[in-house]
């Protein structure tokens, strides 16, 4: 199932550049978050970065690092296991009906119609790699890479917690590709080009944006909210009960936990470790420093100002 394909050399592309050059269209990683797979981005925040008012973010710079600098090794490892020879491809390709949605493949197989992708997990994610599990992000992205490119098959290799390989074949999914392709376009089309941010979420990026698109107020101004957000409201005080309740289930398993270690810092159980550690943090007295040197305070007081939403019941 070849097809022609539009392809940007990425050979002499610094990380910057090409972390730039995804903007400017949908990749195998945004796929998952699109489709609200992925548990660390959500389409709000990709949304953010698509429309350029925020630089793209890849989360913990170290793991990214190392994730890199590993991408080779599990490739060298993959052609031992497996007896097959990969290459890298050294370009960004794009579908040939619609050129925002590409593909930045790992490694492509030698000899088959088939394409590498290549992952480091954590030992604590192990279990999302079980039997024939492939977490349903990266099932989605080496899909949408067999989309862009025309491939028949996907090989996915991980090295788990830094002592565990494992690979697994990935078959061809025409109905799952369409429906990634469809959610991609959709996303592209509505909500990128038409600079229409998708359903607000409860992530921190969502609630930057709007303190600081309605940073201004006007304090004469009333409105009657929509009928419908009576509804948010009545779930907005079940979450707050339940919130009191799950801090205090969590406070109370807290303090068992703390009440067990007793002097010790770290205690372990099956596949978890607590650690209870001393913090040591230096801060201004603030009180002090007005008390003593009220000059000097008076210099250092900064103003901030921000909108505080309260919501209550009329009685």
């Amino acid at each position: 199932m070849a097809m022609n394909q539009n392809a940007i050399s990425t050979k002499e592309m610094s990380r910057h550049e090409w972390l730039q050059a995804r903007t400017k269209g949908i990749g195998g990683s945004d796929a998952g978050i699109i489709l609200g797979l992925n548990k660390y981005k959500t389409p709000f925040e990709l949304w953010l970065e698509k429309t350029g008012q925020v630089d793209p973010q890849e989360g913990d710079s170290e793991a990214i690092y190392w994730g890199n600098q590993m991408e080779n090794v599990v490739a060298k490892e993959f052609e031992k296991r497996t007896d097959k020879k990969v290459r890298r491809s050294n370009f960004m390709y794009s579908h040939p009906e619609y050129p925002f949605i590409r593909a930045n493949v790992d490694r492509l197989v030698v000899g088959e119609s088939a394409v590498l992708e290549c992952k480091t997990a954590s030992a604590y994610l192990a279990k999302e790699w079980a039997g024939d599990e492939v977490p349903a992000s990266y099932l989605v992205q080496v899909q949408h890479y067999l989309g862009v490119t025309g491939k028949e098959k996907g090989y996915i290799a991980v090295l788990i917690g830094g002592n565990r390989f494992v690979w697994k074949e990935i078959e061809r999914d025409d109905e799952l590709i369409s429906m990634i392709f469809q959610a991609e376009k959709d996303f592209w089309e509505n909500n990128v080009l038409a600079g229409v941010a998708p359903e607000l979420d409860g992530s921190s990026a969502a609630e930057k944006y709007l303190a600081e698109k309605y940073a201004k107020s006007d304090p004469d101004k009333e409105i009657v909210l929509p009928k419908d957000f009576n509804a948010y409201l009545e779930e907005y005080f079940k979450i707050k009960e339940n919130e009191k309740l799950i801090k205090a289930a969590k406070t109370e398993i807290e303090n068992k936990l703390k009440a067990e270690l007793k002097e010790a810092e770290i205690g372990r159980v099956g596949d978890y470790i607590v650690t209870w550690k001393k913090q040591v943090q230096k801060r201004v007295d603030s009180k002090a420093l007005r008390e003593k040197f009220p000059d000097i305070h008076q210099q250092v007081i900064k103003e901030t100002s921000f909108r505080k939403l309260a919501v209550k019941e009329e009685k």
